[in-house]
């Protein structure tokens, strides 16, 4: 049976594989709402250990997606994290291509089709 409308499955949205690790989507969505945020405060918002925290906020870094600042109040040592600019937007375009995923999945085959 052919339907001249149907055109085929459709590739699903891109999704940024990086941002969609649970651990880094909670750092990233964190960070999308606040002009920038210190190391302890994101470990408590997120729950992850330091170490942890450090791992996936490193690769954020390397990816250009985050800035990390290292400073001293006094002499007390603080770390602070931001989105850049290309983390911002890589951020919006994955929550629109999860949006887009979520509102239009790929149509499915059904059982007894056949191409």
């Amino acid at each position: 049976m052919s339907d001249s409308n149907v055109t085929g499955p459709r590739k699903p949205p891109r999704v940024d594989r990086l941002i969609h690790e649970p651990s880094r989507y909670s750092v990233m969505a964190l960070l999308y709402v606040v002009e920038r945020a210190e190391f302890l405060f994101i470990r408590n918002q997120t729950g992850l250990t330091p170490g942890n925290l450090s791992s996936h906020l490193g690769k954020l870094e390397s990816a250009g997606y985050v800035i990390i600042e290292k400073k001293f109040h006094g002499k007390t040592p603080k770390t602070l994290a931001r989105l850049t600019r290309a983390g911002r937007k890589a951020f919006e375009e994955y929550r629109q291509a999860m949006k887009d995923l979520m509102t239009n999945p790929p149509a499915m085959i059904e059982d007894g089709e056949e191409d």
